[in-house]
C-alpha cells in the first residue's frame, strides 16, 4: 500500500505534501516524492521538464519521506500545486528510479498511484510500440503515458485525456495526476483503492487517507469507482461519474482527533489492520494467474523445472502466528504439490539438527523480516545448501538480504502487535505457492489451478461480508469475557486455524487459551471443562470431510456443561442445535477456510479484550518485532 496526497491552492504546496507524507508513511516507505508546478524561471535544480509557460519539477528520494524533506529543503522547489507520494513496492525495486511520481516522455505529465495496474504489462507493449519511452520498472508509469497519448487524441482536454485513460485501466488504484499545462489543477480517481477529497479557505486536498488532509478540513467526500474529481486552486471541486456526467457527492464531518484519524478513523489499529483485510488479499493474490498460459506465475522464484522436481523435502520455519500460517501452508502443500513438510518453531530448527541436502526448500516466515530466531534458521539453511524462500511484510529487512527468494506478502506496515492482516496474507500466498508447485510438478491441471484461483478471488469479498455484521461475534465474546481458560478445537486446517485464534486470544485479553485437535480433546484436555464455569470451547466447525466426526466431538464437550461458540458454514441448522452461539461464514472450499474462518476468530478475541479492559495496539510484554533470540 502506498499514500498519495495532493494540493493545489494559493500557499506553497510543498509543507502540505511533506507533512501529509509523513502522516501516511505507515502506508509505505521504501522511497517518496513529490512534483510542483512552478513558473519557467523558478530553478530547475531538482530535473525539471517542460517547454514553454509552467513546468514540472519533480523530487524523489529512495528512504524515508525524512530523505524527501532534506533533498526537497536543498533544491528550492515551490509551487502552489503539486502531489506527493511514499511508496511501498510492488513492480520494481524500491529505488529513485521507481519512486513516484512517475511523468510521461514530454516531462510534462506526472502521476502517482496507491494499487496494482493490473493489466499494465499489455498496455506497456503498446505504448512502447507507439514510441514511448519507460524510465522504471513500474505498472504506475504507464499510466503517465497513458495521459499523455489520450490528451493529444482529446485536443488539449485534460479531464477527457484521464477519463479515457481510466477506461483502460484494470486493476486497483487511487490516482494523481498533474499537467503542466493545467498549473491549478489536479485531477483524482479511484478503483477499489480509498481515496478521501476535501477543500478548505486555502484550496482543494485530496489523500489516500484522512490524516493527511484532517488539520485542514474535517468536511470530506468520497468519490465511487472510476469517477473524477477535478481540484482547482480557489478550492472548487469538480466531480463527474465514469460517462462525464457532473454530481455532486455527500459531505462527511469528521468527529476525531487527529491523533484518532491516524487509525483512519477506527478506534484501534487492531480493528483497522482487520478491516483492511480485503484489501491484501486482493493485493496479495493480483497477478499470479496468466490467462494466456492458465498457470501460476512466481517469477520470483529462479528454481528451473528440473530444480522443482526435484524438491523431496520442504521446511517451514517461523514463530508465533507466522508459525500457524506455516502449518496451514504444509497441509496444502502436501496435500496438492505431495512435497513432504515440516513446520520448524524457527527458535528450535538449528538446534534440531535437521536433515538438509541441496533438494531441500526451506520456506521462512517472518512479518517484519528482522526475527532473530528465523534469520538464524535461514543462515543454517543457507549453509547446508538449501534454496531458502523469505515471505515477509517489509522490503528490505534483513530476511530479504539473506534469502535468495523474496515473496511480498503485501500487507504494508501493521501497527497493532497482534497479527491479522499480515497472518491472512501469508496464509494466501503459502496457499498460491503450494498450487503453483503442484502445477509445476504437473499434478494439478490448469484448470483445477485456474478454479481455485478464481475461488481465492471471492474471499476478499467473503471477508468484506463478515466484517459488515458482526453481532453474533461480540455476543459470544459478552458471554465468555469473564472465563478463566478457553479451549479451542478444529480438524484438518480447522484446528490449524484454532491455533491461531487461541494465541489471539491470550496475546491481547490474557485470557488463557489453548487449541488442540478435536480427536486428542478427549485424551487429557477435556479435564479442562468445568460445568461450573461453563467453560468456553470455541470450534471451528465449517463445511468439511471431517463435518460429522467434529459434530460429535462438540456434542462430548457439550455433555460435560461446556459452553458452545461454533464458526459454521452458512446453511448449517444441525449446529445451532448444539452450540450456544453461533458464528456464519460464507462457504468456501475446506483448504480456504482458514482464510475466512480466522477473520471471526480475531473479532472474538478483539471484543474480549475490550470487554476485560485489555489495550488491543500494545498487549503487555511484547513488541512487533522480535530481533533477539
Amino acid at each position: 500500500m502506498c499514500g498519495i496526497v495532493a494540493f493545489t491552492g494559493t500557499a506553497d504546496a510543498r509543507s502540505f505534501l511533506l507533512a501529509g507524507l509523513a502522516r501516511l508513511e505507515y502506508r509505505g516507505y521504501d522511497s517518496a516524492g513529490i512534483a510542483l508546478v512552478q513558473p519557467q524561471a523558478a530553478s530547475q535544480e531538482a530535473g525539471s521538464a517542460g517547454g514553454t509557460g509552467a513546468v514540472l519539477e519533480v523530487v524523489r528520494r529512495k528512504g524515508k519521506v525524512a530523505s524527501l524533506v532534506e533533498a526537497v529543503e536543498k533544491s528550492g522547489v515551490a509551487g502552489t500545486c503539486g502531489i506527493g507520494h511514499t511508496r511501498w513496492a510492488t513492480h520494481g525495486v524500491p529505488s529513485e528510479e521507481n519512486a513516484h511520481p512517475h511523468c510521461d516522455c514530454s516531462g510534462r505529465i506526472a502521476v502517482v498511484h496507491n494499487g496494482i495496474i493490473e493489466n499494465y504489462a499489455h498496455l506497456k507493449v503498446e505504448l512502447i510500440e507507439k514510441g514511448h519511452v519507460f524510465a522504471s520498472q513500474t505498472d504506475t508509469e504507464v499510466v503517465a503515458h497513458l495521459v499523455e497519448e489520450n490528451y493529444e487524441a482529446h485536443a488539449g482536454d485534460f479531464t477527457e485525456a484521464v477519463r479515457a485513460t481510466v477506461a483502460q485501466l484494470s486493476g486497483s488504484f487511487a490516482l494523481a495526476i498533474l499537467h503542466a499545462n493545467h498549473p491549478d489543477t489536479i485531477i483524482v480517481t479511484r478503483n477499489d483503492s480509498p481515496l478521501v477529497i476535501g477543500s478548505y479557505e486555502g484550496g482543494a486536498i485530496a489523500a489516500s487517507d484522512t490524516p493527511a488532509l484532517i488539520d485542514k478540513t474535517r468536511e470530506i467526500s468520497y468519490i465511487r469507482d472510476r469517477d473524477l474529481a477535478v481540484l482547482h486552486s480557489d478550492g472548487s471541486i469538480e466531480f463527474f461519474d465514469p460517462a462525464g456526467e457532473p454530481f455532486t457527492p455527500a459531505i462527511y464531518h469528521i468527529e476525531w482527533s487527529l491523533e484518532q484519524a491516524e487509525k483512519g478513523g477506527y478506534p484501534d489499529f487492531m480493528l483497522k489492520e482487520i478491516s483492511e483485510q480485503p484489501r491484501v488479499i486482493r493485493d496479495t493474490i493480483a497477478n499470479r494467474f496468466d490467462r494466456k498460459t492458465c498457470a501460476l506465475q512466481f517469477d520470483e522464484l529462479p528454481l528451473t523445472d528440473e530444480e522443482l522436481a526435484d524438491i523431496d523435502r520442504i521446511y517451514v520455519v517461523a514463530c508465533g502466528t507466522s508459525y500457524h500460517a506455516g502449518l496451514i501452508g504444509k497441509d496444502l502443500i502436501e496435500n496438492w504439490a505431495r512435497i513432504p513438510v515440516e513446520v520448524d518453531v524457527a527458535s528450535e530448527f538449528r538446534y534440531g539438527n535437521p536433515i538438509i541436502s541441496t533438494n531441500t526448500l526451506v520456506i521462512a516466515i517472518s512479518q517484519s523480516g528482522e526475527t532473530a530466531d528465523t534469520l538464524e534458521a535461514v543462515r543454517l539453511a543457507r549453509r547446508a545448501g538449501a534454496h531458502v524462500i523469505a515471505l515477509t511484510n517489509v522490503m528490505g529487512s534483513r530476511i530479504t538480504q539473506e534469502a535468495q527468494t523474496v515473496l511480498n506478502i503485501k500487507a504494508n506496515i501493521e501497527i497493532a502487535v497482534a497479527a491479522t492482516k499480515s497472518f491472512l496474507a501469508q496464509v494466501a500466498l503459502l496457499t498460491l505457492l503450494g498450487l503453483y508447485l503442484a502445477q509445476e510438478r504437473l499434478l494439478l491441471t490448469g484448470a483445477q489451478v485456474r478454479e481455485i484461483y478464481g475461488e481465492m478471488k471471492q474471499l476478499p469479498g467473503q471477508i468484506e461480508q463478515i466484517l459488515s455484521d458482526t453481532a453474533a461475534i461480540e455476543a459470544a465474546a459478552d458471554a465468555c469475557a469473564e472465563a478463566q481458560t478457553a479451549l479451542f478445537i478444529g480438524r484438518g486446517v480447522g484446528a490449524t486455524t484454532c491455533y491461531e485464534g487461541a494465541l489471539k486470544l491470550k496475546e491481547i485479553s490474557y485470557l488463557h487459551a489453548e487449541a488442540f485437535s478435536a480427536g486428542e480433546i478427549k485424551h487429557g484436555p477435556i479435564a479442562l471443562i468445568d460445568p461450573d464455569a461453563a467453560t468456553p470451547v470455541v470450534a471451528v466447525a465449517t463445511q468439511s470431510s471431517t463435518r460429522d466426526k467434529m459434530l460429535a466431538n462438540i456434542e462430548e464437550m457439550k455433555a460435560r456443561g461446556a459452553r458452545i461458540v461454533a464458526v459454521a458454514t452458512e446453511g448449517d441448522e444441525r449446529i445451532r442445535e448444539l452450540a450456544d452461539h453461533v458464528i456464519y461464514i460464507p462457504p468456501t472450499r475446506e483448504c480456504l477456510s482458514p482464510i475466512t474462518a480466522s477473520v471471526p476468530l480475531q473479532l472474538f478475541a478483539r471484543f474480549i479484550a475490550l470487554a476485560r479492559g485489555c489495550d488491543v495496539d500494545q498487549p503487555r510484554n511484547l513488541a512487533k518485532s522480535v530481533t533477539v533470540e
